[in-house]
């Protein structure tokens, strides 16, 4: 297991990805290079007012700067204070955090599902598959929201040189419908050869770990809990699993394999 660090950090850079998305830049962080896809770092606010820390996934690191990335979105007081930060801000970083992707064989192919604000583990995820060799030919991103505001950075996951499907339940971007829907066709087509993750609302997990089931798909998802701790002490994030019992998503997760969890 990576130690993790806690350490004072600055905000470097600072982008606003419109529609109430941010990207977020932090150094220097010593674990940053410890980082892996589907971990995450608990954030502390830098205001009194909220006393639990954040917790944000790894959207992606530079090890020669010692930086790490998160991507957020304002959705209450926690992170409309975190989007009010300002370059040469600081705060406080807690990880590398939780249990990481495991990544597919080099021949297999991939199959990416994010759903919103999932979607930053899953670049991650990506950026590491292709910098350890794997074909970028065979990594399909499947990126699915409500409208085309909620489908941010494409140009970036293109950069990649993935097969990126955009799916708005609206139709202003991309294909109109579910994102499991195209998911479905496309496992349906790999057969055997063929690694799912997903991370996202929790009734696109649900669905996809039935996809993933149904048709004999190995692979993991990264759930979403509130994590008051982070470290498993205060159980405010467990899970019941299949085969009875529970799991604390902050450590034993967030990421779980397929059919593991009682979604």
């Amino acid at each position: 297991m990576t130690r993790m660090k806690c350490e004072t950090v600055r905000l470097t850079e600072r982008r606003d990805l419109r529609n109430d998305y941010f990207s977020f830049t932090f150094a220097p962080f010593s674990a940053a290079d410890k980082c892996r896809p589907g971990q995450f770092v608990h954030l502390k606010l830098p205001v009194g007012e909220v006393y639990f820390r954040r917790a944000f996934s790894v959207a992606s690191v530079d090890t020669a700067k010692a930086e790490l990335e998160l991507i957020v979105k304002v959705v209450g007081r926690g992170t409309r204070i975190l989007a009010a930060l300002r370059r040469g801000d600081s705060t406080n970083l807690l990880g590398p955090l939780g249990q990481p992707f495991k990544p597919p064989r080099k021949r297999e192919r991939v199959v990416l599902v994010a759903g919103g604000i999932g979607f930053p583990p899953l670049l991650f995820l990506a950026q590491k598959l292709i910098t350890r060799g794997h074909d970028p030919k065979h990594i399909t991103f499947f990126y699915g929201g409500r409208s085309r505001s909620d489908i941010i950075e494409r140009n970036r996951i293109r950069k990649l040189g993935v097969n990126l499907r955009i799916v708005t339940e609206d139709g202003t971007l991309g294909e109109q419908g579910l994102v499991t829907d195209p998911v479905k066709v496309a496992l349906q087509d790999h057969g055997d050869n063929c690694r799912l993750f997903a991370c996202g609302p929790e009734g696109m997990l649900k669905a996809v770990n039935e996809l993933g089931l149904t048709l004999n798909v190995p692979g993991q998802l990264s759930l979403e809990a509130p994590m008051p701790c982070g470290i498993g002490v205060c159980l405010g994030c467990v899970v019941p699993l299949t085969a009875g019992g529970y799991a604390r998503v902050c450590c034993d997760g967030p990421v779980f394999e397929i059919g593991e969890v009682a979604l």
